[in-house]
């Protein structure tokens, strides 16, 4: 039986292995031979599909793409993905699905020249603090800021509107306000003839959406309902963004097409200024994509089911890639409760405390035969492991490039030297390709990253020497003595059809309400995000005392407080279907009566995961975080 350890988090410096179940230090020869050992008896025994690899979003683009080839050329599995899944699986989907390209539309730049900005199921203010400084610009020269959000956040603040709705009815909003447009003959009747396909099933399927209708389900007045679909509609420059208010929900997927559907019909997409904009949480949760670092795409997006995009990569790899898609996270955690995948490798990811029911994914990573952790701590998921390597991935010691959420690539370099014994993630993937009979000697960041550019056309023209030159490159960049707009899909409004290419389709979407029902046991519902001043499970930011902030909450409406007889700091009970948690209360005016709100950046002291549910979006795998139902019982006793 593996057990977990107890002690803090503190940076790894030597290898560790697993000698009857507990870990102890070893030397790298020792740690890397485990490591080669574990991977080839699955391969041995079972096959490369009982391999699975987490790669890290905030690791390089460099380490990312050489994580997927390890996973694709030595292996022999398509089994690579990594947090992507956990937050902005659903828009890459969403977007691939309707303009084959699943990056966000616009630059940054754009949104301070936009005349109307929607930031929907999102809190850029303390969740993209970066992002919204251009939003702020655009609303002090005159832009009109509409927040939809079951929240009052501090985004909402600046917001011209906020339009409050109840959490899960994201879909009803949006099908009343594309029925607004469509009914007050606002529709962009000539983009939508000239670039898309299916608009009368489309506008057939939101006509039961009335603003009244619309009211009584997402609890928004009719009337702000109308002025945003009004005010959308008429804008020269229309900006929608979106987080995982959007996203982390069973029906993500669903909820990204609605609001696609509501850029097209108003033609608010394929120009200057006007687009749609999925705004990433980590450094590199783009470039993870990009590098082809999920299941289902190789490197730029190149579909893994085109035999001539794999006949590419195994001429430049020797290779022979698999020709169907690899599991997802989701699909190989539940493979790991089968037994189907018995060798797990991650790289710099916390799935033990970052996965919605998190004491589940305990169980199913417990489960396997071999676990590789390569990190910069002891997380909680590397207290599993039967190998911990120790990587020099800390931001302040890379080198290499970054990946933003306007398609932006840019070079980073190392401002600190790695602590001795940690050892580069491009070189731990090298050692153990070598120990499997791969010669691989890569010297740096540049040679991966070249490899990178003849194999990804959109990344073709970012040399190392431009991306310095020019301060950061917008993909697609096919060559080195070009520039491509800041915007997506232009091609959409060329008068030439051939131009044009497949038009985007509009989709019909129904309505699912959220999966973990309200009843009188379990009658709050509670919704999940992220605080300005820590940072996701909170490895990095958790363990250190905070002006700003000391530990998790519940953070719960004055009325609810009152009615549960609770006052702030007081110590309740957290209980859904899955599990239970105790926090101290904190009032927020904000919330609307009903709902709850809480972080995961405090999972060693309360962890919400514990109560979160797992229904997962079927088409991107991503978990519904943001709507579990919970009962709140004070304590009246010392925890």
């Amino acid at each position: 039986m593996k057990r977990r350890n107890t002690e803090p988090y503190v940076r790894l410096t030597q290898p560790l292995v697993r000698d009857s179940g507990v870990l102890r230090p070893a030397t790298w020869e020792e740690a890397l031979d485990r490591a080669a050992a574990g991977i080839r008896r699955t391969l041995e025994s079972k096959g490369p599909e009982a391999f699975g690899m987490f790669s890290c979003a905030r690791a390089t683009n460099e380490m990312n793409f050489v994580a997927q080839k390890f996973t694709r050329a030595v292996i022999g599995t398509n089994n690579v993905d990594s947090c992507n899944r956990t937050c902005h699986a659903p828009s890459v989907a969403g977007l691939a699905r309707v303009f084959d390209s699943g990056g966000g539309t616009s630059s940054y730049a754009e949104i301070e020249d936009a005349d109307v900005i929607v930031i929907w199921g999102g809190n850029p203010r303390e969740a993209h603090p970066i992002f919204f400084q251009h939003v702020l610009k655009a609303v002090h020269k005159g832009a009109k800021l509409f927040v939809v959000d079951p929240r009052q956040t501090s985004t909402a603040r600046w917001a011209h509107r906020q339009l409050q709705l109840e959490v899960g009815t994201d879909i009803p909003l949006a099908h009343a306000i594309a029925r607004e447009i469509i009914h007050s003959g606002l529709a962009n009747t000539t983009f939508i003839e000239r670039a898309t396909e299916g608009f009368a099933e489309f506008a057939a399927s939101v006509e039961p959406w009335t603003l009244e209708v619309a009211e009584k389900t997402t609890g928004v007045p009719a009337e702000l309902i109308k002025e945003l679909a009004h005010t959308y509609a008429r804008a020269d420059r229309g900006q929608l963004s979106w987080t995982l208010g959007i996203t982390e929900h069973h029906n993500g997927t669903d909820n990204v097409l609605a609001l696609i559907n509501l850029a097209l019909l108003a033609g608010q997409v394929g120009r200057y200024g006007a687009g749609l904009n999925p705004l990433r949480g980590q450094n590199n949760v783009q470039g993870g994509g990009d590098m082809g670092a999920i299941p289902d795409r190789m490197p730029g997006f190149q579909d893994i089911l085109d035999a001539g995009v794999r006949a590419k990569f195994d001429t430049a790899w020797g290779s022979s890639i698999p020709p169907h898609k690899g599991l997802n996270l989701t699909q190989m955690l539940d493979a790991m409760e089968r037994g189907d995948l018995t060798c797990v490798y991650i790289i710099g990811e916390n799935p033990v405390q970052s996965e919605a029911d998190c004491e589940h994914t305990v169980k199913r990573l417990s489960n396997v035969d071999h676990l590789v952790v390569q990190d910069i701590f002891l997380t909680k998921t590397a207290q599993l492991a039967d190998v911990v390597l120790p990587a020099s991935a800390a931001w302040c010691e890379s080198d290499g490039t970054f990946t933003n959420s306007e398609r932006r690539v840019q070079r980073v370099r190392r401002a600190l030297e790695p602590p001795d014994g940690a050892r580069d993630d491009i070189e731990l993937l090298s050692e153990l390709a070598r120990r499997l009979g791969h010669d691989w000697h890569y010297t740096g960041g540049q040679e991966v990253w070249d490899e990178l550019r003849s194999l990804s056309p959109m990344h073709a023209g970012m040399s190392y020497a431009r991306l310095e030159e020019l301060g950061g490159i917008q993909w697609p960049c096919y060559t080195e003595d070009t520039l491509e707009p800041t915007f997506l899909h232009g091609r959409l409004w060329a008068e030439d059809p051939a131009e044009r290419g497949r038009p985007a389709p509009f989709t019909v979407i129904e309505h699912s309400p959220p999966v973990d029902l309200l009843t009188e046991e379990f009658p709050i519902r509670l919704t999940t995000g992220r605080r300005l001043d820590s940072y996701n499970t909170g490895v990095q930011s958790g363990g250190f005392p905070s002006p700003l902030r000391q530990g998790e909450t519940l953070d719960l409406c004055p009325e609810d407080a009152r009615s549960l007889g609770v006052a702030p700091d007081d110590l309740v009970r957290i209980t859904s279907r899955r599990g239970e948690i105790v926090a101290p209360v904190r009032l927020d005016t904000g919330l609307k009566p009903g709902l709850a709100f809480m972080t995961f950046h405090f999972p060693d002291e309360v962890d919400v995961n514990v109560i979160t549910i797992e229904a997962t979006c079927p088409i991107a795998g991503t978990a519904e975080y943001k709507a579990a139902a919970i009962r709140v019982e004070k304590l009246t006793a010392e925890v």
